[in-house]
């Protein structure tokens, strides 16, 4: 879905007279951008998405999303411009539009100066609800469609093939009006300098919005009577944006205390958004931020090591609450499995229903840190769940795992229109014919209804759009309704089981959501690390637990399989052996984007997971060969941090140096963290440099930790970790294959702590001797040193190490004391 913003701001802009943009809206314009540069990381979707609805575009008000689709279905392939050739979906969909469009290329760029016009730019994603619906209205509208062919160059990019483009014009629209969002509609000057810009627009003058046409028009007359002072304010934007977001270090390390100060900060600002009614930080729309879970847990654990039982009880209290919370409501596929991207009220129910990857990956890692640290299944189980919808409908033939799936489909096969939601809500007659005898348990449990459920809050549907329909949630507790029945839980959840069997038969038939099998290196890189880690943190899991449906009950080493071919996808088809070099994706090839500062992070930190999964050492000879390539590529030796992009695109007119972590967590964040897992598995001036890299990374964002910790959770806990006096190993040494090693491995997942690195050594494997006695001395001593026909264990700080240890519960009993003794 769209987040949108005012367009009555853009068409202020464009109805100026002579006197548009003059100095004295310049100086108002670098005021604003002097203010609105610490917001944009401070940005949060849910805040935006209010101010729209408000005072812009409500999305479930006054279009007609029926009659919208049905033009969609009707349209034949009378037009067909030069998209037809790209290989990205959202590309794809625009391909026979009457609009001529254009990819992002020099092609287009020469055009626009060779008409001597403005350059339309279009950018959205292949799954997004209001990109479809702005499509249908103006892009597939012959009338607007001559007005952009003969006025404008239009380009159109999928924001998740070029982020890097994205981010430039996003960034642009924020700063300016105060939020942003997809579709993003800005207009550039021939050498792609931002003029003015939006998001959705409806194509006529309505409901006192500006329509489409009508900004097309202003925008050609500003153009032709105001270029001069157009240009300028838009290479001022450009100027200023570039200025503040690639701030420099006034230092190499962070103040004393700050990093503490940071984290505790973070904690309490999100404690004071906690929902104690609904679960969640913040208030609707609300969206499963994993950033938010990962600095609540680390939190805890903190306080937990300082002895503050009490008020590391109430911070893991907020956070296993969330996670019920959404688990249990409609922002959870309870048929199919994994989450939608959020939901539109308060309490966890009527969802936004795209799903996205990179949710899904965050999302499993935190309930699989809620498992380490309770053990109780109810949040294994979710993990699984996620992990196996991904299993099941977003993995292709070679092991590479796609991107998204829309929310909207046909509501039947050969219907003329699509709608948001359709594949996944039931009417309560259709549960009764599918579900049969267990009909009336499964709906109390799901709280179905024949007028429909969606009536929990004013803000779920406050347009009947879902009238007489159902979003699953569950409203009662399986321990409370099971005995209202006389009816052994196992029971009740096994019925509860075969009812879902039963309806995702039924909903397999049904037209399915478009699922865009783009592969994003980066999003790839989040699933890999939540796959590594539940092959091994499930095998904690008690003996003889039961699972249904959509819960396979796999055993936990497939997800390992499942993160090695991933890996091996990306490493075959996107990396440059020679180079050591990424691309950013892969759909019929490699896309022309290079690999951004979030693939190599988000890569690098799956890779270490996927090593510390008890996998083989080449993955972690890997994550060192990407660690220093992202080095070379991207970090500012000079000012500090990381750059978003390579800066070798002479189009793409800002490096920035981003920190906010939001849906994802930044590249700057996520590097700081890998930096801190590498140095502490290597030794000698590599170890140090990599702690010098963390720490000026860190010196760059001294100000957002300081003033802004809530933009920045995980940055919050990177910094602390780097002040740990000294990072805990786990070294296993042993036959991997053994049962012996296995239980070792399982022993040193089985317990949530985010600052310790698992090191293993395979007996007998040249390759691993090699590189730990090039990289690390000890680790190779202590390889050669223990005997091969049993496993052992040591427990090391500051490379000074603990007796061995021989079995599993003797590491456990080890890694429980606070301070083990060491020599």
């Amino acid at each position: 879905m769209a987040l949108s913003l005012p367009t009555t701001a853009l068409v202020t802009h464009l109805t100026i007279s002579s006197a548009f943009l003059s100095p004295p809206t310049s100086v108002m314009l670098k005021r604003l951008l002097s203010h609105s540069i610490p917001s944009l990381h401070h940005f949060r979707r849910p805040q935006i998405l209010s101010l729209s609805s408000s005072l812009f575009l409500n999305p479930h008000k006054n279009i007609n999303t029926h009659k919208v689709w049905a033009m969609a279905a009707s349209q034949s392939h009378k037009y067909t411009n030069r998209l037809a050739s790209e290989h990205s979906p959202y590309l794809l969909q625009h391909a026979h539009n009457p609009v001529n469009w254009y990819p992002w290329n020099e092609e287009a760029f020469q055009e626009a100066k060779r008409k001597d016009c403005p350059i339309f730019l279009s950018i959205g994603y292949s799954t997004c609800h209001w990109c479809h619906v702005m499509e249908v209205e103006s892009f597939e509208n012959e009338e607007v469609a001559k007005l952009l062919n003969d006025w404008f160059v239009s380009i159109k990019v999928d924001r998740e093939e070029r982020p890097d483009v994205d981010k430039v014009y996003m960034t642009y629209v924020q700063a300016l009006y105060g939020g942003g969002g997809w579709p993003l509609s800005v207009f550039l000057s021939p050498d792609l300098k931002p003029l003015m810009g939006g998001t959705y627009f409806p194509p006529d003058d309505k409901y006192g919005r500006p329509g489409f046409k009508t900004v097309l028009r202003k925008v050609k007359e500003a153009w032709e009577g105001n270029r001069d002072t157009l240009i300028k304010s838009g290479a001022f934007a450009i100027e200023q944006l570039s200025e503040a977001l690639s701030a420099i270090a006034s230092s190499k390390k962070l103040p004393d205390g700050l990093p503490q100060n940071a984290l505790r900060l973070c904690a309490e600002q999100l404690s004071r958004s906690y929902d104690p009614v609904h679960g969640g930080f913040g208030s609707a729309p609300k969206f499963p931020r994993p950033v938010e879970i990962q600095l609540m847990l680390y939190y805890f654990k903190k306080l937990e090591e300082a002895g503050k039982s009490g008020d590391a009880k109430e911070a893991l209290k907020k956070v296993l609450f969330s996670l019920q919370c959404m688990a249990r409501g409609g922002i959870h596929d309870h048929v199919g499995g994994g989450f939608h991207r959020y939901s539109v009220d308060e309490c966890w129910h009527v969802p936004h229903f795209e799903k996205m990857l990179y949710d899904q990956g965050q999302l499993a890692n935190a309930y699989l840190d809620a498992f380490s640290i309770t053990k109780d299944t109810f949040y294994s189980s979710i993990a699984r769940d996620i992990l196996d919808y991904l299993r099941r409908d977003l993995i292709g033939p070679e092991g590479e795992i796609f991107s998204a799936e829309d929310a909207d489909s046909a509501e039947s096969e050969g219907a003329t229109r699509k709608k948001e939601g359709a594949f996944y809500i039931w009417t309560s007659s259709e549960i009764d014919e599918v579900v049969g005898e267990h009909a009336k348990l499964f709906k109390d449990h799901y709280y179905v209804k024949a007028p429909g459920n969606c009536d929990l809050s004013r803000m779920s549907d406050p347009h009947n759009e879902f009238k007489g329909k159902n979003v699953l949630i569950e409203r009662g507790s399986p321990s409370e309704l099971a005995p209202e029945l006389s009816m052994p839980i196992e029971q009740y959840h096994g019925i509860l089981g075969e009812c879902r069997q039963k309806l995702h038969n039924i909903r397999s038939r049904r037209p399915r959501p478009h699922l865009d099998d783009k592969v994003i290196v980066s999003w790839n890189g989040l699933a890999i690390s939540a796959f590594a880690r539940a092959s091994k943190i499930l095998k904690s899991e008690p003996k003889g637990t039961k699972f249904n449906f959509p819960i396979v009950g796999c055993d936990p080493k497939e997800y390992l399989e499942v993160a090695e071919k991933a890996a091996s996808f990306i490493q075959r088809q996107l990396y440059d052996e020679q180079t050591h070099r990424l691309q950013h994706s892969f759909r019929n090839g490699p896309s022309s984007a290079p690999g951004f500062l979030d693939d190599y992070a988000f890569l690098i930190s799956g890779l270490l997971d996927l090593y510390e999964a008890g996998d083989e050492i080449k993955w972690l000879i890997w994550a060192t060969e990407l660690q220093d390539t992202q080095d070379e590529l991207f970090f500012d030796r000079v000012g500090g941090g990381y750059f978003n992009t390579p800066g070798e695109d002479p189009s793409v007119l800002l490096r920035v140096k981003e920190d906010h972590d939001g849906a994802e967590p930044s590249g700057n964040s996520v590097s700081v963290i890998n930096l801190i897992r590498l140095a502490s598995m290597v030794e000698g001036g590599q170890s140090e440099q990599y702690k010098k890299n963390a720490e000026h990374t860190l010196a760059v964002f001294e100000t957002r930790l300081k003033d802004m910790a809530m933009a920045v959770p995980l940055m919050c806990c990177a910094a602390d970790m780097l002040t740990v006096p000294s990072r805990k190993q786990i070294v296993l040494v042993g036959h991997h294959s053994s049962a012996e090693f296995e239980d070792m491995l399982v022993a040193a997942h089985a317990s949530y702590n985010p600052n310790i690195t698992i090191i293993h050594v395979n007996h007998g494997n040249a390759e691993e001797l090699s590189f730990w006695e090039e990289n690390n001395g000890n680790i190779a001593v202590m390889a050669k040193n223990n005997s091969p026909d049993k496993a052992v264990a040591h427990v090391c700080q500051n490379f000074t190490c603990s007796p061995p240890v021989y079995d599993s519960e003797s590491l456990k009993a080890l890694l429980s004391q606070k301070h083990p003794t060491l020599h």
